[in-house]
């Protein structure tokens, strides 16, 4: 059976800043509201597209909560056949179903004193989700087949990269239970939203590497990282992830060249163009980070144009070398070694 369930304490978390990398102000953001967010017991529904890292978040605010010594169980609710996942949930009393030979506790009482992570909730029966809300509410489970309820002390944080309030109206998902999950709600932004962030994300797996394998020193080329930056990851940070795995055990060398990288991540022929409010809107807006974000793109489109040779790429912008390269560690479009007087074909 596909189930996917951590039971074991958190005995060594993962540091919390390693958790979710990045500089831009989005995660920033996302890192002090997952803080707030860990010493309280509330719901906690987080959106974002599919491997954005909804699972990290997941697991950080378990592992920063006073929970962080009991179990944290992940189930993914898609990868449990329909007509399983009540008894995998809920358990089951010895003669309740077919081949229920033994009496079974469920997930949710694994989970008692710690966290439960339901993944895809999107994906569970309408039947089950007034059980759910039930747990919720009032800490009730009664297993598949019994008279009896038990009570037990867990906390609750879902996932979805559907939308659930179009679900919802769909009328294929509870609005009580919707409203239920999401008093916390958290949305993870789209790596295509922060790039900046790009070249910290594959320093990071590729230090990974190293740890596992000290033999094999990759690194990234410049024009490498640069088709990186402008490609829009529609798989996000798991996509990146497994590309840059997949280029450290296929490339020849030591180095990840664009000759490299697959042609859906070099074919790149859509400008990133920063979204610019019409209005100020009653919060305003970071005018730092706009500025930023064109000023990324443009340089991103003149390294492009120059093959990856920032002094050519700071003429066409009508910059100083020195002041181009002072952008371009600003914007983060790629990292600069100290002696910036080294020839361009250096690597990251």
């Amino acid at each position: 059976m596909a189930l996917e369930s951590k039971l074991a304490p958190s005995e060594n978390p993962p540091p919390f800043e390693r958790a979710m990398i990045g500089q831009h102000p989005a995660i920033a953001k996302l890192r002090k509201l997952v803080e707030r967010v860990a010493t309280s017991e509330a719901t906690v529904l987080i959106t974002g597209e599919s491997g954005t890292g909804k699972e990290v978040v997941a697991h950080t605010i378990h592992a920063l909560s006073p929970r962080c010594r009991q179990p944290f169980v992940a189930v993914n609710c898609a990868a449990i056949p329909t007509e399983l996942l009540e008894s995998e949930m809920f358990g089951h009393e010895r003669g309740a179903f077919t081949g229920a030979a033994a009496p079974r506790g469920g997930l949710l009482a694994s989970a008692d004193r710690g966290t439960i992570f339901l993944d895809e909730i999107s994906e569970m029966p309408y039947v089950l989700q007034a059980k759910l809300l039930r747990v919720i509410e009032d800490g009730v489970v009664r297993p598949v087949g019994s008279d009896r309820a038990s009570h037990i002390d867990v906390r609750v944080i879902a996932a979805s990269n559907v939308d659930l309030p179009k679900a919802v109206q769909r009328g294929v998902f509870r609005a009580d239970l919707f409203y239920r999950l999401q008093v916390i709600p958290i949305m993870i932004p789209p790596l295509r939203e922060r790039r900046s962030d790009i070249p910290l994300l594959v320093t990071h797996f590729l230090e990974r590497i190293r740890a596992r394998n000290p033999d094999r020193d990759i690194q990234v080329s410049r024009e490498a990282m640069v088709a990186m930056w402008s490609y829009d990851w529609p798989g996000n940070i798991r996509e990146l992830e497994n590309l840059i795995e997949r280029m450290a055990i296929l490339c020849d060398g030591s180095v990840i060249d664009i000759s490299n990288l697959p042609e859906n991540v070099v074919a790149v022929t859509r400008p990133v163009v920063p979204q610019i409010p019409e209005s100020l809107g009653e919060d305003g807006l970071d005018l730092n980070q706009l500025v930023r974000d064109l000023e990324g793109r443009l340089i991103n489109d003149a390294l492009k144009q120059a093959g990856g040779n920032k002094q050519a790429a700071a003429r066409l912008l009508g910059l100083k070398r020195t002041t181009f390269s002072a952008k371009l560690r600003r914007c983060g479009v790629i990292a600069i070694a100290a002696d910036d007087n080294q020839k361009d074909s250096r690597q990251v």
